[in-house]
């Protein structure tokens, strides 16, 4: 608990692009805040980094993130946690425990919901719908067909989240498993395209549903050499309704969202905060009637 950690923030404020003074946001009563905070591929890395590491002495570790989460939670109670995918895999807690110890933190730390990284089916499909049973918080995903499969029960294509009266939609896509992992470990999950599944659930969720917020937990990758493949930028830029895209499996270093157009030329935000647990990424949105404003910071665990 004597553990030493500090916070660095990189901030960014925008409306829709045009940069906005931080106390006229943050004073304006009319505004709703809702917070975002979001992890990703922290790959069973629950001790922090040795103080004598040469990149992240002291970096990371549930107990100074569970700190970092209860401090902004307390700052605004309308505050959601997210992980963009492989929780497992890393260090020996997965390799003796099998991701038990993982999602029973997370579960103390109040994550929301998670999507699945490839890692995930790392010790095979059974025994990864069983340690879903060890998660008080929804694994999502929308682009995997679990039909007859073991997963069929567990995981959900969505959820909605009603907040100060602000409804938030949020989805999960999967990255291709072939190729990653073995066709065993996986066995009968089918990989549907996530661009198309995309358009078809964020137009649920929009019209349905009239989310005012539409966020992926994306474990799609930030961007890959060949420029065609499917990646977050791609689904951004190939999508309408999507505002926030949580992402993951490259390990991005992100120090604040980017900003791509989408095919309604609406900004879509795009963050990613490396791995292994040493960066939280914190989204914050302002709501009035139509109006969104965003406020997005880098903290460092």
């Amino acid at each position: 608990m004597n553990r030493r950690y500090f916070i660095e923030k990189i901030s960014s404020f925008t409306i829709f692009g045009v940069s906005i003074p931080f106390n006229n946001l943050y004073n304006d009563e009319k505004f709703k805040k809702i917070t975002i905070l979001h992890t990703n591929d922290v790959h069973s890395h629950i001790d922090p980094f040795p103080a004598n590491d040469p990149l992240n002495p002291n970096g990371g570790g549930v107990i100074a993130r569970a700190k970092i989460f209860n401090r902004l939670k307390k700052e605004n109670p309308n505050t959601l946690i997210f992980d963009g995918g492989d929780i497992f895999q890393g260090t020996p807690y997965f390799n003796f425990f099998g991701g038990e110890i993982e999602l029973k933190l997370m579960s103390k730390l109040g994550y929301n919901a998670a999507t699945l990284g490839n890692h995930e089916f790392d010790n095979g499909i059974n025994k990864l719908s069983k340690s879903l049973n060890h998660a008080n918080f929804s694994f999502l995903n929308s682009n995997y067909d679990l039909k007859n499969t073991p997963l069929e029960s567990k995981i959900k294509k969505y959820e909605i989240y009603n907040i100060d009266d602000v409804k938030i939609g949020v989805f999960g896509l999967g990255i291709a498993l072939a190729g990653l992992v073995e066709k065993k470990l996986y066995s009968d999950v089918k990989y549907l395209d996530p661009i198309e599944i995309a358009n078809d659930t964020t137009k649920k969720l929009k019209n349905d549903y009239q989310c005012d917020i539409i966020i992926c937990l994306s474990h799609l990758g930030y961007k890959y050499k060949d420029k065609n493949e499917i990646c977050d930028l791609n689904l951004a830029k190939k999508t309408k309704n999507i505002d926030l895209i949580i992402g993951g499996h490259t390990h991005t270093f992100m120090n604040k969202p980017v900003q791509v157009t989408n095919l309604n030329g609406k900004n879509v935000l795009i963050n990613q905060v490396g791995c292994f647990g040493i960066n939280i990424g914190k989204i914050d949105f302002y709501l009035s009637g139509k109006e969104i404003r965003e406020e997005s910071n880098s903290i460092k665990v």
